[in-house]
């Protein structure tokens, strides 16, 4: 990424890092979750808040990765607080599991960040082929909004408490992607999610994505309503030279040496995330897209508050 990007209203820009972001930000006493946490912009992100102090529970399918990840950022960082729980997005059945075991811990939740691309590479561009869920809906919607939509409605109680017991302001964060521009041309198939013939992947996707950015802005607008110090945000992290075109041979290596000079590495792809999870500048701030640790504007239908409470209505039928 060029190093002379130009800085936003904030003090950064898509060169800024994670640690940049946060620096002198003292985040002892607070306890996150992350989903996707076991690579990635996920695994930065974790590392990043648990050397700011943060209390950090990996939310993760892969719990051998997860073991890996806290001995890693232990060894770095001896003081960190790094936990690993088992928890599969796609699966209801899992989310709910997950947040009654979190909850019987009886610990507190200050953070909820979900940092999870579903696709065939692990990038936001090259999406999956049509598949359902075991809950038989189409993987993508329900792996990237549906089971995090349940995952923060199950711990919504949680957060209320802890926000109110600490007086700290809780954050609610939604890791979209620029994907949320280009769903299908209704936005959300409300009555074809499952529909196979007309599917697209990466329409699917952006489906996916524009739902995260709704879902946030639907949630920000309750907990407003409900005069609850919790806030709700997305973001763009974005397009990471990792997580892309991996072909091989001169393909490859003429695409990363490009790609660096462009694009983020893993290190700014987790700046935004941390930006809004720890940033005192981002403090109150609710309903709002993200990109390049700045207030950014999202798509016409990431802003229509109809669609954002259809939305709502629909995935709490699915989750019920």
């Amino acid at each position: 990424m060029w190093p002379f990007s130009r800085k936003g209203p904030s003090g950064f820009s898509s060169s800024s890092t994670a640690e940049e972001v946060t620096q002198r930000i003292d985040g002892t006493g607070l306890t996150a979750i992350i989903t996707g946490a076991s690579s990635g912009i996920g695994t930065e992100t974790t590392r990043v808040l648990a050397l700011r102090g943060v209390h950090v529970i990996m939310a993760i399918r892969n719990m051998a990765a997860g073991k890996d990840i806290k001995e890693s950022i232990v060894k770095e960082i001896p003081t960190a607080k790094v936990d690993a729980m088992e928890l599969d997005l796609s699966s209801l059945s899992s989310v709910r599991k997950f947040a009654s075991d979190f909850k019987s811990s009886n610990r507190p939740l200050n953070i909820l960040i979900v940092v999870f691309v579903l696709s065939s590479n692990n990038a936001g561009v090259m999406a999956t082929p049509f598949m359902l869920s075991k809950d038989k809906i189409e993987l993508q919607f329900a792996t990237n909004h549906l089971g995090h939509f349940l995952l923060t409605n199950l711990l919504l109680e949680t957060m209320k408490k802890t926000a109110k017991e600490s007086k700290k302001e809780g954050r609610i964060l939604n890791v979209s992607s620029v994907a949320h521009r280009y769903p299908y041309f209704e936005g959300i198939r409300f009555d074809k999610i499952n529909d196979k013939q007309g599917y697209s992947s990466i329409a699917a996707y952006g489906q996916s994505k524009l739902a995260n950015v709704l879902h946030a802005n639907e949630l920000a607008r309750r907990l407003k309503e409900d005069n609850v110090n919790i806030t709700a945000n997305s973001l763009h992290p974005g397009v990471i030279v990792t997580n892309l075109f991996r072909f091989n041979g001169i393909v490859n290596g003429l695409v990363n040496i490009v790609g660096r000079l462009v694009l983020k590495n893993v290190h700014q792809g987790a700046a935004t995330t941390c930006y809004v999870a720890l940033n005192p500048q981002v403090k109150g701030v609710s309903g709002e897209y993200f990109e390049d640790s700045n207030i950014s504007k999202a798509s016409t239908k990431g802003r229509d508050q109809d669609l954002a409470k259809k939305l709502w209505d629909f995935s709490l039928n699915l989750t019920r």
